[in-house]
């Protein structure tokens, strides 16, 4: 069925552009024709007029011969007023008149194409003049042959000629040339139709000759192979990743339940259910945030809305106990559209990243930088090395100790934040800083919506302050 469709588009794609040639080449070669058939018929024409200029002065001045010189394709009759031929060319001597028609009363000229003339081959046209002498009106006839449309033979044969060469040129070059494409889009194809999810490695073949457009071609399809790979690969390693932090605390709970069962006299069971409570604990916080990556990778719809920044983040740390004491540095006014509690769920988990690596103290600031509004979340930890700052946004990234997700995390927050900052068309980077991790959020500003009264009142104690506040 491949090569069928194969050759179907040889032959479409060949047939069509002969076609369309074929008829461009018919729609000159008529045009040539008659123009090459128009000046024929005014040569003739010519020929005729120039045997008049020639005949009728001989008549007029007596000395017509009996037999009057040929001319190239023509013949000439003269008839007095007794309708007798008096003269003419050497094809009609001793013949009767070649014709019988003459010129009305009110004209001295007329024509008709005969087949053929009295005493002569083939179709003529024959002019009829008439000549007025002193013994009444003579008659000169006049025959060439008839110009057909396309003017001679020899102008027919070379339109017709040059058509079916410029057809066959065409076919031979379209076959030519969609053969060639083909057989590259055939190789990639090909190759396509080999790969499986165990051959991601595989790449097209790119075209070597003048197929710029089949180069493109190859090169996205590779392009996109890339990304596919990529992509496969992280999904192994996270569905990896996710199987073991699923395993490990269900092994733990089986472990310790198993234990209790064998002795549960001797078990602590207030102890034993607070360590599989803890577990179970582990486990909702890992499907939670998987629940959560799914809905972010289904790109589900944000419920947008005016929000003033400093006033969002100041409101979540009133509403969180926290171990380090946490400084703010909040400028008035810097308005987003987001949506709230994703953008809390982002500071949330910036802050829980922040506080199981702090030493003492995090920083959190919120500010304006032009069109964009910036949030920062800085700890005074150890730090992230600048070769790991994007390796800890993929998810269950395993870093050094100091930064183990075993320590307390799922390994998915700052997944988590990364995403809900690109869903906001917003990056989260880190930046950086003297000491510790400093993560930077940065979303596009909005302008302040208006606001009066008491609300414009209330605002003006949302300003910028900077102190620390122990927790």
């Amino acid at each position: 069925m491949l090569n069928w469709n194969r050759s179907s588009v040889l032959v479409r794609r060949t047939v069509g552009y002969s076609a369309v040639a074929a008829l461009v080449c018919t729609g000159v070669s008529v045009l040539f024709l008659f123009v090459v058939g128009s000046k024929d018929a005014d040569a003739a024409r010519g020929r005729v007029t120039g045997a008049w200029d020639r005949t009728v002065p001989l008549i007029r001045q007596g000395f017509l011969p009996p037999v009057l010189p040929a001319g190239q394709d023509i013949a000439i009759q003269v008839l007095d007023t007794r309708q007798q031929v008096v003269a003419s060319t050497p094809q009609l001597t001793r013949k009767p008149p070649m014709a019988t028609f003459h010129a009305t009363n009110a004209s001295v000229h007329a024509e008709r194409v005969l087949c053929p003339p009295a005493g002569l081959k083939g179709c003529m046209t024959v002019f009829s003049y008439k000549v007025y002498q002193p013994d009444g009106p003579w008659l000169l006839y006049v025959a060439v042959p008839t110009v057909p449309w396309y003017g001679n033979t020899a102008a027919l044969s070379f339109a017709i000629g040059m058509s079916l060469l410029t057809t066959a040129m065409t076919a031979a070059g379209t076959f030519h040339v969609v053969k060639r494409d083909m057989t590259a889009v055939d190789a990639i194809r090909t190759e396509l139709a080999e790969i499986t999810a165990t051959h991601l490695h595989r790449r097209v073949p790119v075209a070597h000759n003048n197929q710029e457009e089949i180069k493109l071609l190859a090169g996205t399809v590779n392009d996109t192979l890339d990304r596919l790979e990529g992509a496969y690969k992280q999904l192994r390693q996270f569905t990896s990743d996710a199987s073991h932090d699923l395993r490990s605390p269900l092994t733990a709970m089986r472990a310790q339940l198993e234990e209790a069962l064998m002795h549960p006299h001797d078990t602590d069971w207030p102890k034993t259910t607070a360590a599989v409570l803890a577990g179970v604990d582990r486990l909702q916080a890992i499907v939670t945030d998987l629940l959560t990556l799914a809905r972010l990778d289904a790109r589900a719809p944000l419920d947008l809305s005016a929000t003033d920044l400093g006033r969002l983040v100041g409101g979540e740390l009133d509403r969180r106990t926290y171990r380090m004491e946490i400084v703010r540095d909040f400028q008035r006014n810097v308005f987003v559209d987001c949506d709230r509690l994703r953008i809390t769920r982002l500071l949330v988990n910036l802050l829980d990243n922040a506080e199981r690596h702090a030493t003492s103290q995090i920083t959190v600031s919120v500010r304006a930088d032009g069109p964009t509004a910036t949030l920062e979340v800085l700890d005074d930890g150890a730090g992230i090395a600048p070769e790991h700052r994007e390796r800890v946004f993929d998810r269950f990234t395993r870093l050094d100790a100091s930064r183990d997700r075993d320590s307390g995390g799922t390994g998915l927050g700052l997944a988590i934040a990364r995403e809900i900052a690109e869903a906001h068309q917003g990056t989260l980077t880190i930046q950086d800083s003297e000491r510790g991790a400093r993560f930077v959020l940065r979303l596009p500003v909005r302008e302040a919506p208006q606001i009066t009264g008491r609300s414009e009142q209330r605002a003006g104690h949302t300003g910028l302050f900077s102190s620390p506040v122990p927790r």
